[in-house]
C-alpha cells in the first residue's frame, strides 16, 4: 500500500504522535497512566499519546473565558458533524432528528431501553468491545454472540442463528419476524479487529435483521479512523445510515476517539427515517448529563480539526507498517492481521506463548515479564483468548520499546 503525499495543511501540522516524550506522558493522570506502576509501558486502553488539537484548545479556552459553562441545548453537535460527514464520507446526517447524548454507551443504553425490554436479547459480534456485554447485561438484556469469521468479517450464518435465538423463532418453530424484540449491536468500524465493513456486508446484515425483525444499532465512534485519505487503496468507512435498508437503523457518532477527547466526552444519536420516532421516545432526562463544554470541544474538532486529524491518520498509518516490521524482528511468532481501520492492532500470540502458558494467560504473562500492558483479548468475548490489543497511537520510540518488551516477555527473558 503506497501512502499519498500529505497536503500542505497536513504537513504544516506535523505528526501529533511525535510531539510528546514518555516523560511528558507520564505526567498525565488518566487511566492509561495511573492503573499500572511507572515501570509499565501502557498501550492498552484507547487513549492516544497526542496533545489536544489546537482548535479544540482554542474553543475550550474561549468558552472558559466567556464563562460559557452552562447547560447544553440544541443540535450544535450534529450541526458540526454534518459537513464533516459529508466531506469525508459523502453522507449527510439528519440534524433535525438527532439527539445529543453524554457519551456513546449512554446513547446505546437509552436506545436499548426504547427498542427492547428486560429479558430481550442483544446480539454482538465477538471479538468485540467489552462494554457491549456489560452495559446491556446491566439493563437485564440477554447478550447473544454471533462470532466473526476466521478472517474477522461479519458472518451471515452465525448472525442468522443468533437472530433466530434472539427472537425466539428457533425455539418456537415460527417464521422469521414473528418473535420477541431484539437488537444487533454493531461496531462499525470494528473494535478490536480494525475491520471496516463493506457496503455489501452491511446491506446483507440489514436485510437479514429486517427479515427477523431485529433492530440494528451501530457504534461508529471509530468512523474517522479509516485511511483512504492517506493510503492508496485503503478500505473506506461506510456509514450505516448511507446503506440501503437502513431506514430503521440507529447509529451513535462521536469525535472522542479521533480527537482523544475521552475526558470531554459527548455523542450524537442519529437514525434513519423509520427510527426518528424512536429517538423522540428517549426521555429528555437522558440528555441532562450532556457536558456543554464537551459539545463545544467536539464541534470545534469537527469544524476545524481536519488537517490535524489527517496528520494523525498519516502517523498511525506509518505506525501500522512499523509495527509489522518490529514484530517480525522481535516477536516473529506473533501474528498481526492487516486492519482497515482504528488505531488499534489485534495480535494473535498463541503460537508465541512459552510452553505451559494458556492462551487466556497471555496478557498477564506480557505484563509480568515484559512490564508491557496490552488489552487482554479474553475481555472481547469469543475468539479473544490468546489475542492482545495494542494501541498504535503513540510515538515510534514507544512503539519500538513495546515490541522489544513483547519479544522479551514471550521469549522468557
Amino acid at each position: 500500500m503506497t501512502a499519498h503525499q500529505p497536503d500542505a495543511a497536513t504537513t504544516a501540522v506535523g505528526n501529533p504522535l511525535e510531539r510528546l516524550t514518555l516523560d511528558d506522558l507520564r505526567r498525565r493522570t488518566s487511566v492509561k497512566w495511573r492503573v499500572h506502576p511507572p515501570d509499565v509501558l501502557p498501550l492498552f486502553v484507547a487513549e492516544m499519546d497526542t496533545p489536544v488539537a489546537p482548535c479544540v484548545v482554542d474553543a475550550v479556552r474561549a468558552a472558559l473565558d466567556l464563562g460559557d459553562t452552562g447547560y447544553d441545548i440544541g443540535t450544535t453537535y450534529a450541526e458540526a458533524l454534518a459537513p464533516f460527514a459529508e466531506e469525508r464520507w459523502g453522507w449527510v446526517p439528519d440534524v433535525a432528528s438527532s439527539r445529543t447524548m453524554p457519551d456513546v454507551m449512554v446513547a446505546i443504553v437509552e436506545t436499548l431501553r426504547v427498542l427492547t425490554a428486560p429479558g430481550d436479547a442483544v446480539v454482538v459480534t465477538p471479538p468485540v468491545y467489552p462494554p457491549f456485554y456489560g452495559f446491556p447485561g446491566n439493563e437485564g438484556r440477554r447478550v447473544l454472540e454471533a462470532p466473526l469469521t476466521e478472517d474477522l468479517r461479519l458472518d451471515p450464518g452465525t448472525l442468522e442463528d443468533a437472530f433466530a435465538r434472539a427472537t425466539g423463532a428457533a425455539d418456537q418453530g415460527t417464521g422469521p419476524g414473528s418473535g420477541r424484540r431484539a437488537v444487533l449491536l454493531l461496531c462499525n468500524p470494528h473494535n478490536p479487529t480494525g475491520t471496516a465493513h463493506t457496503r455489501a456486508e452491511l446491506e446483507g446484515v440489514l436485510a437479514l435483521a429486517d427479515r427477523y425483525g431485529v433492530r440494528v444499532v451501530a457504534d461508529e465512534i471509530h468512523a474517522p479512523f479509516t485511511f483512504e485519505r492517506v493510503a492508496a487503496g485503503a478500505a473506506p468507512f461506510v456509514p450505516l445510515l448511507s446503506v440501503a435498508g437502513s431506514d430503521r437503523a440507529v447509529v451513535v457518532q462521536s469525535a472522542s476517539k479521533a480527537f482523544n477527547l475521552a475526558g470531554l466526552r459527548a455523542a450524537t444519536l442519529l437514525g434513519g427515517p423509520g427510527a426518528a420516532a424512536d429517538l423522540r421516545r428517549i426521555p429528555e432526562e437522558a440528555g441532562h448529563a450532556v457536558n456543554h463544554l464537551a459539545v463545544l470541544a467536539h464541534a470545534a474538532a469537527y469544524r476545524d480539526g481536519g488537517p490535524w486529524l489527517d496528520a494523525l491518520l498519516d502517523g498511525v498509518h506509518r505506525n501500522r507498517g512499523l509495527a509489522g516490521a518490529l514484530l517480525a524482528e522481535h516477536a516473529p511468532a506473533v501474528r498481526l492481521r492487516p486492519a482497515d481501520a482504528t488505531y488499534l492492532a489485534w495480535l494473535d500470540v498463541r503460537a508465541a506463548l512459552p510452553a505451559g502458558v494458556p492462551a487466556a494467560g497471555a496478557a498477564d504473562l506480557v505484563l509480568e515479564r515484559g512490564r508491557l500492558a496490552l488489552e487482554d483479548g479474553v475481555r472481547f468475548g469469543a475468539g479473544g483468548a490468546g489475542r492482545l490489543r495494542l494501541n498504535l497511537a503513540t510515538s515510534t520510540a514507544v512503539l519500538t520499546e513495546a515490541a522489544q518488551r513483547l519479544g522479551r516477555a514471550l521469549a522468557g527473558a
